[in-house]
């Protein structure tokens, strides 16, 4: 039904932005560039009453619904992206990108943040998977833990290589939980890292600086050129730009294991961050959450969305160079 005022929202103002959302999703919908599924949990999140579902069902369902299909079809949209979210992973999954999205969620009139976690895996045949996705209350160690123990529990095996930003407790759950699998900074965020410690007229200079790290032929002359790259920061009078260089890069060199043509696109986590932003940008329309259930299952829609367009359907990477270079 109908929400309260009582966050400050007028009646109005939430009716006029359901009605916005409403229409928002069936367009959608129409246009094929979401699922009903999502449109359902979109509509339903965004407190839209049931008797306007059931005016509007004739335009996107071909006929008129009652409150109770209008219910059902709810109740089956969560089950559908929920029975997706817990499948059971089957193949080995040798590169997998790791990453927090914070969305919004109200709480007794106050706002806080609330963090979903998502993975992706490349899989043996070289495409990739959205594989996991789960409400972490904050990006801690116990919640990263619980992170990848519960990917391993549906069957997360064959992971070489896990790239993600140096979120806290990140690193230390991955040897915990999975000890053969290597991890790999993300090359994006170490240069945000370091760039958040040099002044806004140098910025464009020492970007350049640390790219050149990366794009040395071998791991040797990679850590080489960081090691020359922090000693010119520290001509430069940038001390701790220099430190976060000289304490990080060896984590972001971990790729130079791995085959020469999958570097470019292993040593960052530019597969997560594109989803992510699209993620924030359907997520923006809804607002705050009312829980981190609904926030998780819209995510989770979105993601399963995604993962069954062309996204999900190019080959990433090509998969049988590891098994040649393991040879």
């Amino acid at each position: 039904g109908s929400r309260e005022s009582g966050s400050g929202i007028g009646c109005d103002a939430v009716a006029r932005s359901s009605i916005f959302i409403l229409t928002l999703s069936i367009e959608r919908c129409k246009r094929r560039e979401t699922s009903v599924e999502e449109a359902i949990i979109e509509i339903h999140l965004a407190g839209v009453s049931t008797r306007r579902i059931e005016d509007v069902g004739e335009i996107l369902w071909g006929a008129g619904v009652s409150a109770g299909t209008v219910s059902n079809l709810n109740d089956k949209a969560f089950k559908a992206v929920d029975e997706w979210r817990c499948r059971p992973l089957t193949c080995e999954y040798p590169y997998v990108y790791v990453d927090g999205i914070y969305l919004k969620r109200s709480w007794g009139g106050s706002y806080e943040n609330v963090a979903v976690m998502v993975a992706i895996g490349v899989n043996e045949d070289g495409y990739r998977e959205v594989i996991g996705c789960a409400e972490g209350f904050t990006e801690s160690a116990e919640c990263w833990r619980d992170f990848l123990s519960w990917l391993k529990s549906r069957g997360l095996r064959g992971v070489r290589m896990f790239t993600g930003d140096k979120a806290a407790g990140m690193v230390g759950s991955i040897a915990e939980v999975f000890p053969k699998a290597k991890y790999q900074r993300c090359t994006v965020h170490f240069y945000r890292n370091v760039l958040a410690k040099v002044p806004k007229s140098k910025r464009s200079q020492v970007a350049a600086m640390l790219k050149a790290i990366h794009a040395m032929e071998s791991r040797e002359a990679s850590a080489a050129k960081a090691e020359a790259v922090a000693a010119d920061l520290e001509s430069m009078k940038l001390k701790e730009s220099a430190k976060v260089v000289r304490e990080g890069f060896a984590e972001t060199l971990t790729y130079c294991a791995m085959p020469r043509e999958h570097w470019r696109r292993i040593r960052t986590n530019n597969a997560i961050e594109r989803l992510n932003r699209e993620i924030r940008h359907r997520t923006r329309v809804v607002g705050a959450f009312p829980d981190g259930k609904s926030a998780l299952m819209l995510v989770a829609a979105r993601l399963k969305y995604v993962a069954d367009s062309e996204w999900g359907s190019r080959r990433y990477l090509d998969v049988s160079l590891l098994k040649e270079q393991s040879c």
